[in-house]
């Protein structure tokens, strides 16, 4: 199957229109599965659409731009995993299930916490739980699993921890070298998607902004006729195309190292959470107030800033890449 980045983004917009901010989670879930976004990245003999990095990246942006709830970017990482189970005698049918969307989840963190996980989104609702450990990655049952529900700023999201019961019976995806491979490609994953998130969202809050601006009168004349507002969205704007350029080309390199993907992650989280507050400013008091859309898109923003490592761990990983390349 294939199908240009220009009309994914146009039946992205069409199922989830910007102007409805954090619909409602359950026909969100069913509508993505329905649409088959679950599937996209999948190859075409293992029963899912084989379109690739670029179909996954519009798919986070439209998630991200609409404020979309829901375990998405987990159960990707799932799908995923068991792509890579080749030797696995019940992958196919559990595959099936994840890209048809029986919720399989896994942890946003990118980290363990001892003896369990953090931040996995909607674990409640989940059959199996991805855990990467060293050497091993397993999709193990929920239910035999204990749950903590984890308190947030961001309120599009429900985050769980799980402390995970090793006796517990689940199917192991790879072992050894393979796990570690895994593992990485997992964690690219993972600071992609958040990137996609991340840049759908800001796009989202600089729009809205610029409607208002073009709409508020101040001395008798819209604010978007004022100089220096006029300054301060270019230069928004700006930011916000060359990450975009980011974004597409570390998506598109197949040669693209974990550090490089983490320093896009930094990035565009950075960027996402500038333009949040920056919106909160220009819109004024009203801006201000906790029920406005600013605040959904700047916590769900600072969140993005934290998850799967925060900008000081990426930025440092990428410039010791970069220094030891430079004194090879």
């Amino acid at each position: 199957m294939s199908m240009t980045r220009a009309e994914l983004q146009d039946a992205a917009h069409k199922a989830f229109d910007p102007a409805d901010l954090v619909p409602d989670a359950a026909k969100s879930w069913g509508l993505i599965a329905e649409m088959g976004w679950l599937m996209m990245a999948v190859p075409e003999e293992l029963g899912g659409l084989g379109l690739g990095v670029e179909a996954a990246g519009v798919t986070h942006m439209a998630l991200g731009r609409a404020l979309v709830p829901g375990p998405a970017i987990a159960q990707m990482l799932v799908i995923t995993a068991l792509t890579a189970a080749d030797g696995l005698p019940e992958r196919d049918d559990l595959l099936t299930q994840a890209m048809g969307g029986a919720v399989m989840t896994a942890s946003l963190a990118g980290y363990s916490v001892a003896g369990g996980l953090t931040c996995v989104p909607d674990a409640d609702r989940a059959s199996h739980v991805l855990v990467i450990e060293d050497r091993r990655i397993a999709l193990m049952p929920v239910d035999a699993q204990t749950l903590t529900a984890r308190a947030t700023w961001d309120k599009t999201r429900r985050l769980f921890d799980i402390a995970i019961d090793a006796s517990a019976t689940g199917f192991t995806l790879a072992e050894g070298d393979a796990a570690t491979a895994l593992a990485e490609r997992l964690q690219a994953q993972r600071l992609f998607a958040l990137s996609g998130d991340s840049l759908g969202g800001a796009d989202a809050i600089l729009r809205l902004t610029i409607e208002y601006l073009e709409t508020r009168r101040q001395f008798d004349r819209p604010l978007a006729m004022f100089q220096a507002l006029k300054h301060r969205v270019a230069d928004m704007k700006t930011w916000l195309a060359a990450a975009e350029a980011l974004f597409w080309a570390r998506g598109n390199d197949p040669a693209v190292t974990l550090a490089e993907m983490g320093a896009l992650k930094a990035h565009t989280t950075t960027v996402y959470r500038t333009i949040a507050e920056e919106a909160v400013q220009l819109h004024g008091g009203i801006g201000l107030t906790m029920e406005h859309h600013c605040h959904l898109f700047l916590k769900r923003a600072l969140l993005n800033c934290a998850l799967g490592g925060d900008a000081d761990q990426w930025e440092e990983m990428a410039g010791r890449q970069a220094l030891a390349q430079a004194t090879a």
